[in-house]
């Protein structure tokens, strides 16, 4: 049976990329969408072919894939309300992919004339696309490693580049000082240490820029069919994973100031029962949050039907029924790839210590925070200093000796004679850079962990003492975070109490104490879900029996109901 008109618009308007334009355009846009049926194997397009038209799913799922290096990839699988087929023919190349049908799939189809006729002309499709598509290469680009094998990444941005222009300002500014330094070399006094001086600050602020682009090209804002995630990475001192299942999103709104609006960029935050998840500096936030809302929604939709799905399946389960004829598989249970479930082989990085440092990392579904390096530099001063003081008066001698004809570091006039001071020196450093070995081991073995179900609070001595304290998420009745004294405020460190039935566990200096509490509060409200699941999937079953003895019942007390009727009226 044909899809009417009425009932293509309202599957347009669920749509992001339709958002914002007028009925009489979704009419018009509506009319030009052929229907196409593929069964399940059937070929959309295909690789390295001509782009000829633009898909949208109405019903069914179809898989993208890619050839690569003589492998076939996985890029995603597409469901009900999603589209493909864009980039090609806004790139105007061949197709970069092959898109196949993996059941029975309904699709509508715009030709390449009138999408690129739309695409001129509606400025509000344009620009949803152009989020989309951007979003779209970026995934392709980064394919995150911890994604779940049926998650797909809709939307994938990193901040403007106004937030990096802006954190350019100050080393840009700074590069006077070099600048007058080589000045002051050639056009002044050619003094060595000028020349120093100015190539050392050179380096330095050059490192600094470097280091600031590098740093924000780390940060991504993602919105997957299961969660919303900001990742940020500092590197070699710090990774974060923000993320909230869509089901426990509130609201999206947007904010941007007065330069953001014009410059179309600004904040999309992403408000949860717990908290919140900024999205900030992303470009065309408006685009973006309406993209996010109706994945939102989505999520919504299909919980309200897997609600339902799975009462028919206890019922049908109580009544002893067959089960119904097979027809399409679920499409937001997508089988891993070889790819996903090959078994990942050991990170060399992570053998050789480089999260040893790290203020805070992730490790499979594990977070882990250290005390901050403030805490490390409080606890080791006096091994730091001794090594300090030892090695400048090491060097003081090795310059003495070098102005000295008559003494030698080394002598081999009467055998080997080493100079005494220097050697003393020398093995000096040894016991202040074994302390100095022992607080960074003994700080970096203090961590406070965050499990799915557990907080936990590790403290190791090297070579002696361990204790670990842990409570589960469940029992937490609060939460604080503090940050106390100047250091605290300038660093941003501090403590988070967590109160669990009589006792309390800190997380002493920690970065960031309140992006350490949201982390416990999602952590927590992630863990009641389960068990609120848990509760609903048991109310269930038994709601199932009532229903099931009803009907399992039901002819007995027709029987009697009839049998008392005829003994009344005989």
């Amino acid at each position: 049976m044909p899809i009417e008109t009425s009932a293509k618009i309202v599957f347009l308007k669920k749509i992001h990329l339709f958002q914002g334009l007028d009925d009489e355009e979704l009419l018009a846009i509506a009319e030009k969408l052929d229907e196409a049926q593929y069964p399940a194997g059937g070929v959309i397009f295909e690789q390295d072919k001509k782009a000829e038209s633009f898909y949208l799913i109405y019903g069914g799922s179809v898989r993208i894939t890619r050839r690569q290096d003589g492998k076939k990839i996985e890029l995603a699988v597409l469901v009900k309300y999603d589209y493909f087929g864009e980039l090609a023919l806004v790139s105007k190349r061949q197709r970069s992919a092959t898109a196949t049908a993996v059941v029975d799939t309904s699709l509508l189809v715009l030709s390449r004339e009138d999408f690129e006729e739309l695409y001129k002309r509606v400025p509000e499709l344009r620009l949803n696309l152009e989020v989309a598509i951007r979003s779209r290469r970026l995934a392709r680009k980064l394919r995150f490693k911890w994604l779940r094998p049926n998650e797909v990444v809709y939307f994938l941005a990193r901040k403007h580049p106004i937030a990096l222009y802006q954190n350019l300002i100050l080393p840009v500014l700074a590069l006077t000082v070099p600048a007058g330094l080589f000045y002051g070399w050639f056009a002044l006094a050619r003094f060595v240490i000028v020349a120093v001086a100015a190539w050392g600050s050179l380096i330095a602020i050059a490192a600094w820029i470097a280091w600031l682009i590098v740093d924000w090209g780390n940060d991504y804002y993602i919105v997957t069919n299961q969660r919303a995630v900001w990742l940020e990475k500092v590197v070699g001192i710090y990774d974060s994973r923000q993320e909230s299942p869509l089901n426990t999103v509130v609201a999206v709104g947007v904010e941007a100031n007065p330069i953001g609006r014009i410059l179309d960029y600004g904040d999309v935050i992403v408000r949860t029962f717990v908290g919140k998840i900024p999205f900030n500096n992303v470009d065309h936030p408006k685009h973006a949050a309406r993209m996010i809302e109706e994945h939102w929604r989505r999520r919504q939709e299909a919980a309200v039907e897997t609600e339902k799905e799975a009462m028919k399946e206890t019922l049908r389960r109580k009544l002893v029924l067959p089960p119904p004829p097979s027809g399409k598989p679920k499409t937001d249970s997508v089988p891993p790839t070889a790819s996903q479930t090959k078994s990942r082989r050991l990170d060399l990085l992570r053998m050789l210590g480089a999260n040893t440092l790290k203020l805070r990392y992730e490790t499979g579904d594990r977070v882990v925070y250290r005390k901050h390096w403030v805490a490390l530099i409080l606890q080791a001063w006096i091994p730091v200093i001794g090594i300090l003081t030892v090695l400048i008066l090491f060097v003081y001698r090795l310059v003495q000796l070098a102005y000295n004809p008559n003494e030698f570091f080394i002598s081999f006039q009467v055998g080997i004679a080493v100079d005494t001071w220097a050697s003393a020196c020398f093995l000096a450093l040894f016991p202040f850079v074994g302390w100095m070995i022992y607080e960074i081991a003994d700080w970096s073995n203090d961590r406070f962990e965050v499990t799915p179900d557990q907080i936990i609070d590790l403290d190791k001595k090297p070579f002696g003492t361990e204790s670990r304290n842990a409570a589960q998420l469940d029992n937490i009745l609060a939460i604080e975070s503090r940050r106390i004294g100047l250091l605290g405020n300038i660093f941003n460190y501090g403590n988070v109490n967590i109160t669990v039935g009589g006792t309390k566990l800190i997380f002493e200096d920690v970065m960031d104490p309140s992006r350490v509490q949201s982390d416990i509060d999602r952590r927590r409200e992630a863990r009641l879900e389960k068990k609120k699941q848990a509760e609903v999937a048991g109310e269930r079953e038994r709601m199932a029996e009532w229903l099931a003895t009803y009907h399992q019942n039901a002819e007995a007390f027709k029987e009697e109901e009839e049998k008392k009727r005829n003994q009344n009226s005989g």
